[in-house]
């Protein structure tokens, strides 16, 4: 009876042991798993690329990469490239050796002033090549054909919102362009453009503030009195009360 009761006694015992080491294993297992789980989460996230994801710079949103707003490729052409690559201004640019000059598909003088003259002027904005060069060189040379005045007198109104932005852009040879624009239509129109001459001199005003820009404003408003005549005088005084008169 006694080797029996052993007998059973032995089997719980080892039953009981048995459950332990189950519940231990059970335990480790799991606790490796975790510590696998938590290894792989701390690799994922320590790379640069989970990192970004978790804590994204500000830069971020503001230059998402799939998107370049401010690209060259996603900038649309201005209205001057876009009639220029048309064929739309009658003339194309030849280079040379020493400088470049127009060829003209037909005589100057065979040409509407209207609208081309006004898209020239466009033109003189642009600050890329050929489009810098073909407007200011197209400008000047349409002014200098036969019946010029008569051609451009009517485009004044349309004219001067045109020049005037081009006069008060940020891009200093953007200005200079204008400004020769400005003394070459000056001297076509001469005092017909007096009417027109306050909307202009207020952006001149503001860069003869600027030392670079003094003597070529002042040669420029002299060279407005003296195609204006003694009506101009006034209005320019008028913007300028520090220019001093070539009569003077």
């Amino acid at each position: 009876m006694q080797k029996s009761e052993g007998s059973g006694g032995t089997q719980l015992k080892n039953r009981a042991r048995g459950d332990y080491d189950q519940r231990t294993s059970s335990s480790t297992q799991i606790k490796h798993g975790n510590t696998v789980q938590r290894n792989k989460s701390s690799l994922s996230t320590s790379s640069p690329e989970s990192a970004r994801k978790l804590h994204p710079r500000p830069s971020d949103k503001l230059n998402p990469k799939t998107i370049n707003p401010f690209g060259e490729q996603s900038r649309a052409p201005s209205a001057f490239a876009a009639i220029y690559s048309k064929g739309g201004i009658p003339c194309r640019l030849v280079h040379g050796s020493v400088k470049h000059r127009l060829q003209w598909e037909c005589p100057p003088e065979s040409l509407s002033f209207d609208p081309l003259l006004i898209t020239l002027a466009e033109g003189l904005r642009e600050t890329k090549h050929p489009y810098t060069f073909v407007s200011k060189e197209g400008f000047r040379e349409l002014l200098l054909v036969r019946g010029a005045s008569e051609k451009a007198v009517p485009l004044l109104p349309r004219l001067i919102p045109v020049l005037k932005a081009a006069l008060v852009h940020s891009d200093d040879e953007v200005f200079e362009r204008g400004l020769n624009a400005l003394v070459q239509l000056s001297v076509v129109v001469g005092p017909s453009l007096n009417d027109h001459l306050k909307h202009l001199l207020t952006s001149l005003s503001k860069r003869l503030m600027d030392k670079k820009f003094k003597e070529p404003i002042t040669s420029a408003l002299q060279k407005l009195e003296q195609c204006g005549g003694s009506g101009s005088l006034s209005i320019i005084k008028s913007k300028i009360p520090t220019y001093c008169s070539i009569c003077c």
